[in-house]
């Protein structure tokens, strides 16, 4: 069976990759998918989000990435995807994630079913949000995602001296 995890993954954070790997073993084909999202301003473009992915995603044979703009019921159909994956770190997540879900759901006459995944409790704080906030003043996000990551992360804000990585 096949799933998607779609989000923006700017930056892929641990806790994303907590989820990815997880969801890798439970479905045959998981397609990560990068949502081009026109009305957020991004600190990485849809292309290098998919290259940063592609790079934390390798061990994992069953994975793929992608993105896509438009919904995601759209995508999944033109993927043959009837499982969509979310992660869930906090009751906040879930009353939004839910509502997703179900308008999922509906407008895919039922072809789009949700998964949750609850967040392993070491990540349950952590957004992609947070660690662009922390590393735009300089701050350690070497235990939030990974090196290779956060390399580019602190280069996107110019901080060239933060940390040993």
């Amino acid at each position: 069976m096949k799933a998607v995890y779609p989000g923006s993954f700017d930056p892929v954070t641990y806790g994303h990759l907590d989820i990815i790997e997880r969801a890798a073993a439970i479905f045959d084909e998981l397609t990560v998918s990068v949502l081009n999202n026109k009305a957020k301003t991004a600190l990485f473009s849809v292309e290098e989000r998919v290259n940063l992915l592609k790079e934390a995603t390798k061990h994992l044979p069953n994975v793929k990435v992608d993105c896509f703009s438009g919904l995601l019921i759209d995508y999944a159909k033109q993927n043959d995807i009837h499982v969509s994956v979310r992660g869930l770190r906090a009751v906040t997540d879930f009353e939004y994630e839910l509502q997703i879900a179900q308008t999922n759901s509906k407008f895919s006459g039922g072809e789009l079913d949700t998964i949750f995944l609850t967040t392993s409790l070491e990540f349950a704080y952590l957004s992609s949000s947070t660690v662009k906030e922390i590393a735009s003043f300089g701050g350690d996000i070497t235990e939030t995602v990974p090196k290779f990551v956060a390399q580019k992360v602190y280069e996107k804000f110019g901080i060239t001296e933060r940390v040993e990585i």
